[in-house]
């Protein structure tokens, strides 16, 4: 079955460590919103997070584009220290069945 052309959705949740200021974390999500990702924090009342209180979505034309975006040195270099800070990370890419 051929894949369906089209938009995908780039999702990563994060799960901050209990070191982490929210100082750092509010930086950290200075720089991360520079890039082509919109931000967000849990306001669920269904405290089904499972720790996770960010997050971080994003689209792209096409599974190639995500691909481009996460090899991207400036990507990269932002991930290693992103990555430094976080204790759980969730990433998902969808193609929404509605666009």
């Amino acid at each position: 079955m051929e894949e369906a052309k089209g938009p995908v959705k780039h999702v990563l949740l994060a799960k901050f460590k209990d070191d982490v200021t929210q100082e750092k974390i509010d930086e950290l999500i200075k720089d991360k919103v520079k890039t082509k990702l919109n931000e967000g924090k849990d306001v669920s009342i269904e405290n089904l997070h499972q720790g996770f209180t960010h997050i971080f979505e994003s689209t792209f034309d096409s599974k190639e584009a995500v691909a481009e975006y996460v090899a991207h040195p400036l990507h990269v270099e932002f991930a290693n220290m992103f990555l430094g800070s976080l204790d759980k990370v969730l990433v998902i890419d969808y193609k929404p069945t509605s666009v």
